[in-house]
C-alpha cells in the first residue's frame, strides 16, 4: 500500500476514533504525526516538528490572553456598548456589522487570519451579551473576512493574481474580487436565515444593557465608562489594528507583546488571564495541522493533486481539484493552497477546453470559504474565543458546518464558474 494512502487512512481512523471514544483528536494527531512520519514516512523528529504551526498557537494564545485581559477590566463591555449603539439597537444588524467590518478590513490589505482575530473576540462577545446563536456570529466573521479576501490590493488577491500571471494564463483581478464578494454574502445571508437571524428581528430596539445578564434576561446595570485600565487596553487593541494592517507584522506576537504590557501595568487585573486562554483549542488546533505538515512533507497533498490533475476529462479534474481545494484548505493554510493549486490546473487550462478565469476564480473560492472549519485559522480564532458554550459542542457545530460547505460549495462553483466556460 502506498504511503500516501496509509497516511490518509490513518487520518480518518484519528476522527472515527475521537468521534467514538471521545479521545482528544489533538493528542491522537500529535501521536499519528509521530507514527506516521517516522515509521511509513522516514521522517526524523525535526521533520516532523518542522510542521507545528508555531504562528497559530501564538496567534491564538495571544489573542485570547489579550482579550481575557479587556474582558476582566472592562473594556469588551465597553466596546459591545458602543457597537450595539452603532446600529440604534437593532440586534439583527450586529452580524452584518462585524461582516462588513471583517470584508473591509481584508479588501484594504489585511490578510483574513489578522482580520478574523480583531473582529471575532468582540463579536462573539457581543453573541453571548445579546443570545445571538455564536455559529451565526462565527460564521458572519469568517465569511466577512472571506468576502473582501480577493480585492486588488488584498493578500490572497495579489498571490492568486501573480500566480496567473506567471503562469501566462488570462486573469481577471474585477471576476476574482466579486466572485468572492458575492459568493460570501449568499452563504452570510443563507446562514442568517437558517442559524436564528430572522428571529433576531424580534429583539431588534432592545435596551442597551452590559454586565448582568444576557439579552431579555439582563438587567440596566451602571453604564461602563473609560477608567485607566481600559484606556490602556482600547490604546493596545488600537495599536494591535495599526501595527498589524498597517506595518504588517504579527498579530500573535504583537497581541502577547501588549499582553504582556498590560500585565507589567496592571498585575492584579491580568492574573486570571493565562487560565481564559482555550487550551484544549490551541492542542487540537496545534495537533491537527502537525499530523497536516506530516502529510505535506510525506507528498501526499500533492499525490491526490496529481492524481487528480492527470485525469483525461477536463470538467471531471476541474470539479475534483475545486473539492481538494476546499478539503485539504479546511485543515491547512489557504495562502500556501492557492500558490500550489493553480499550477496543477494550468496543463489542462492551456488547452483551452475550460475557461481559465472561471476555473481560477472557482479554485480561489473554494480554497478560501471553507476557513469557517475549526482547524482553519480562521474557524480556530472563532472556535477559541465563544462565550458562555459547551466548547466540545461548539467544535462539533463548526465541524459540521465546515463539512457541509466543503460538500456543497465546489459543486455550486463548479456549476457557475466552470461549466459555463467562463473566461
Amino acid at each position: 500500500m502506498p504511503p500516501e494512502l496509509i497516511s490518509i487512512l490513518v487520518l480518518v481512523a484519528a476522527f472515527v476514533i475521537t468521534t467514538t471514544l471521545s479521545v482528544s483528536m489533538g493528542l491522537l494527531a500529535f501521536a499519528a504525526a509521530f507514527l506516521v512520519g517516522t515509521l511509513v514516512g522516514g521522517m526524523s523528529e525535526d521533520d516532523i516538528f518542522a510542521g507545528f504551526p508555531g504562528d497559530l498557537f501564538v496567534v491564538l494564545v495571544g489573542v485570547t490572553f489579550l482579550f481575557a485581559i479587556a474582558r476582566a477590566n472592562g473594556t469588551t463591555d465597553w466596546l459591545v456598548r458602543q457597537a450595539v449603539r452603532l446600529v440604534g439597537g437593532r440586534i439583527a444588524l450586529i452580524p452584518w456589522v462585524m461582516f462588513g467590518i471583517g470584508a473591509v478590513l481584508t479588501a484594504i490589505g489585511a490578510v483574513s487570519p489578522a482580520a478574523a482575530a480583531i473582529v471575532a473576540p468582540i463579536a462573539l462577545n457581543l453573541a453571548a451579551q445579546y443570545r445571538i446563536n455564536p455559529l451565526l456570529m462565527g460564521a458572519m466573521v469568517v465569511h466577512g473576512t472571506q468576502a473582501g479576501s480577493f480585492s486588488p490590493i488584498s493578500i490572497y488577491g495579489t498571490i492568486v493574481n501573480g500566480v496567473v500571471e506567471r503562469s501566462g494564463l488570462p486573469g481577471d483581478p474585477v471576476v476574482l474580487f466579486l466572485g468572492s464578494l458575492v459568493v460570501n454574502v449568499a452563504i452570510a445571508a443563507v446562514v442568517f436565515a437558517v442559524f436564528g437571524g430572522l428571529r433576531l428581528r424580534a429583539a431588534q430596539k432592545q435596551p442597551v444593557t452590559v454586565g448582568a445578564g444576557t439579552g431579555a434576561d439582563a438587567q440596566p446595570v451602571e453604564e461602563p465608562r473609560l477608567n485607566r485600565d481600559r484606556v490602556l487596553t482600547l490604546t493596545g487593541l488600537v495599536v494591535l489594528v495599526v501595527t498589524t494592517l498597517g506595518f504588517g507584522l504579527d498579530v500573535g506576537l504583537v497581541a502577547m507583546t501588549i499582553a504582556v504590557v498590560l500585565s507589567v501595568l496592571s498585575p492584579e487585573m491580568c492574573k486570571q488571564a493565562p487560565g481564559e486562554v482555550a487550551w484544549p483549542t490551541v492542542l487540537l488546533i496545534c495537533g491537527v495541522l502537525t499530523y497536516v505538515g506530516v502529510l505535506e512533507q510525506m507528498g501526499t497533498i500533492d499525490y491526490v493533486g496529481n492524481s487528480v490533475a492527470g485525469i483525461g476529462v477536463p470538467l471531471l479534474a476541474a470539479l475534483l481539484l475545486c473539492y481538494i481545494g476546499a478539503i485539504v484548505s479546511a485543515f491547512a493554510s489557504s495562502v500556501g493552497l492557492m500558490g500550489a493549486l493553480i499550477p496543477l490546473a494550468v496543463p489542462f487550462l492551456q488547452t483551452g477546453s475550460i475557461g481559465a478565469i472561471g476555473m481560477i476564480t472557482a479554485l480561489a473560492i473554494a480554497a478560501t470559504v471553507v476557513d469557517v472549519s475549526p482547524f482553519s485559522t480562521n474557524g480556530a480564532i472563532v472556535l477559541a474565543n465563544a462565550k458562555g458554550v459547551d466548547r466540545d459542542a461548539f467544535f462539533r457545530q463548526l465541524l459540521i458546518y465546515g463539512a457541509v460547505v466543503v460538500a456543497v460549495v465546489p459543486a455550486a462553483l463548479w456549476l457557475l464558474l466552470v461549466l459555463p466556460g467562463l473566461g
